[in-house]
């Protein structure tokens, strides 16, 4: 059975997850209402990523003995100034998982939980992709600046992300 305190870590990071969906969700419409097509079709394999990431959770915590305990996702934002904006959103928020990641994992070391540490190396690695395409991205866009033709080249170029 898997001890109360990892339990708890690993259902706040299922939610975290379920927020990042509803976030990613959230720019994809706000790129879909500025007709900029590739950018929102880029945050919605995003977000259907974040979904997957939620259900590696859900899992492992039913596999580990454990109860999964869904709670209230909170309304993301859902309105920008500029794509910068939103790419920078996205980096931080990418951050902000990473941290989260990291502390499960020192929990589980902590814990000597070996096969929760074992699970989340996969995220660890999966967070490192994660932040240095946002930040690839949000340099590419603060590079180009106000230049609306290399914009308009960018919003095509990552819409053609596909899933993976």
């Amino acid at each position: 059975m898997i001890k109360d305190n990892i339990q708890k870590a690993l259902n706040l990071q299922l939610n975290q997850e379920l927020y990042a969906f509803y976030l990613y969700l959230s720019m994809s419409a706000y790129f879909d209402s500025k007709n900029l097509n590739g950018f929102a079709n880029w945050m919605k394999f995003q977000a259907e990523e974040e979904k997957t990431h939620a259900m590696k959770f859900y899992d492992y915590i039913l596999h580990a003995n454990g109860k999964v305990d869904l709670q209230n996702i909170t309304a993301p934002k859902k309105d920008w100034k500029t794509v910068e904006e939103v790419f920078s959103d996205t980096y931080n928020h990418e951050k902000k998982v990473t941290e989260s990641i990291y502390d499960i994992v020192d929990l589980s070391i902590a814990e000597k939980d070996h096969a929760t540490h074992n699970f989340l190396q996969w995220f660890v690695s999966e967070q490192v992709e994660e932040e240095a395409t946002a930040l690839k991205i949000l340099e590419k866009i603060r590079f180009i600046n106000d230049n609306q033709g290399a914009l308009f080249i960018l919003d095509r170029e990552v819409g053609s992300r596909a899933a993976q």
